[in-house]
């Protein structure tokens, strides 16, 4: 079974909430036992830098988010868990890809189309206090994941336009420098993972303080969930879970059996109270032994410094001799190594024939490129990513069967010059991809 590399990034600004642990940690730590899979998590303290300048702050969460994962049960020893500073490999990449990454790709960009907006309607310069960082802040994340040549990365809904951004910088890479150097990652979105309500039922989150912090004391935890709001239906009253604050985080935590229970206690008019205390118990009882295991490792920070040290370690195995064949791709090599070829004779003329995946318009296209660099047959506009390699993974095993058919059928999946000779040329390159692949 081929492997697969999924990398998570954990923003270091903050403590974990319970909101955190359901819709992120808890869900990761599981999927890091899967077999034929590489589970790649770090600590994004880089990307930390950009929203707070607080060095205390970001020592601090960098410690507590550590030593959540740790004592949530990430196995070091079977998964990639480092520092995002401590991988000198990427910030170098960020360069590389800033390089060849189009301004107005990043213009587009959510986070920094949101600033500029926000600047404009309150009358100020569009880019008033926009940072450099701010606005190269896909591109550092387009570096974490193609560094490790991630095949999934797990996101949200409003992150979706990075991995995006991503595949384009790794694309436009590959297309420029002539190379299958990165994998084009795909972002996975969880669409059944829980998201929490917090005390006044909005979205659990710190920007509206309103979070229920993770390692909360357990007689702070139980003083927490007395303050979720709830309505003022009285004890005996029949009570609808699904518009409960208390039971959407209830069955949060809860099996099936016990969510059932509960939602039957609903119907019989359990009292806010009682559902409180329910609620503590279920959340203590989950996460008691845990928060041991927490306080153990805060009270010795030089224990998880070791833990990542030795994550780095072991991720630049990987990083470190990827780098140098990127290096050595762009032209930043030693002047004593072999000149591979006459100055001014472009890399893509000794690629082999090949398949250029791109971006234009919001639609996914590739061309076929022969061993000159030269494009001799181009896709049609495929809505999604995933449509366009299906098709270049198809066409060299159907290379043989009347290749012009294929290419120029009732729905034609790319456009080729005229006549047969043009159709036999295309379908020797395809064949050419085919005995090349591994």
């Amino acid at each position: 079974m081929p492997v697969r590399r999924v990398l998570t990034g954990i923003t270091t600004t903050g403590t974990p909430h319970l909101g955190n642990y359901v819709g992120a940690i808890r869900p990761a730590v599981r999927a890091s036992v899967q077999p034929g899979v590489e589970s790649f998590y770090f600590l994004a303290d880089y990307h930390a830098l950009v929203k707070c300048q607080e060095p205390e702050r970001v020592q601090r969460s960098t410690l507590e988010i550590a030593a959540t994962w740790l004592a949530l049960g990430l196995d070091p020893e079977k998964v990639w868990f480092y520092r995002q500073s401590d991988i000198p490999e990427i910030p170098e990449l960020t360069w590389f890809l800033g390089c060849v990454a189009a301004k107005g790709l990043l213009n587009r960009a959510h986070a920094y189309k949101a600033a500029v907006d926000a600047n404009t309607q309150a009358g100020e310069d569009p880019d008033a206090g926009i940072s450099l960082g701010l606005f190269n802040y896909p591109v550092l994340m387009a570096a974490d994941i193609l560094l490790f040549n991630a095949h999934e990365v797990p996101v949200g809904r409003d992150q979706i336009q990075h991995i995006e951004m991503a595949r384009d910088m790794g694309q436009r890479f590959n297309h420029v420098y002539g190379g299958e150097y990165f994998t084009l990652p795909e972002a996975r979105v969880d669409e059944s993972t829980a998201l929490l309500p917090g005390l006044d039922g909005r979205k659990m989150s710190k920007s509206y303080d309103n979070a229920i912090p993770l390692w909360l004391p357990a007689k702070d935890l139980r003083k927490a969930i007395t303050g979720i709001v709830t309505n003022s239906q009285a004890p005996g009253e029949p009570k609808d879970p699904a518009a409960s604050h208390l039971y959407t985080i209830y069955q949060a935590f809860a099996d099936a059996g016990e969510a059932e229970r509960m939602r039957r206690a609903y119907a019989d008019g359990i009292a806010w109270g009682e559902a409180k205390q329910a609620l503590y118990e279920r959340i203590e009882r989950e996460l008691a032994p845990a928060r041991e295991r927490y306080q153990e490792l805060v009270a010795h920070p030089a224990r998880i410094e070791e833990v990542l040290r030795a994550g780095a370690a072991k991720a630049r195995v990987r990083a470190t001799p990827f780098m140098e064949t990127l290096r050595g791709a762009v032209g930043l090599r030693k002047l004593s190594d072999p000149v591979a070829r006459a100055a001014g004779t472009s890399r893509k003329g000794h690629a082999g024939p090949r398949f250029v995946q791109y971006r234009e318009d919001g639609k996914f296209h590739f061309n076929l490129l022969d061993a000159s660099g030269s494009r001799v047959a181009w896709s049609k506009a495929f809505d999604n990513p995933k449509e366009a390699a299906d098709v270049m993974a198809r066409l060299p095993r159907e290379a043989t069967f009347h290749e012009r058919a294929i290419l120029l059928g009732d729905e034609p999946v790319a456009n080729i010059g005229p006549g047969e000779a043009a159709a036999k040329d295309v379908g020797d390159l395809l064949r050419a991809i085919a005995s090349a692949a591994p």
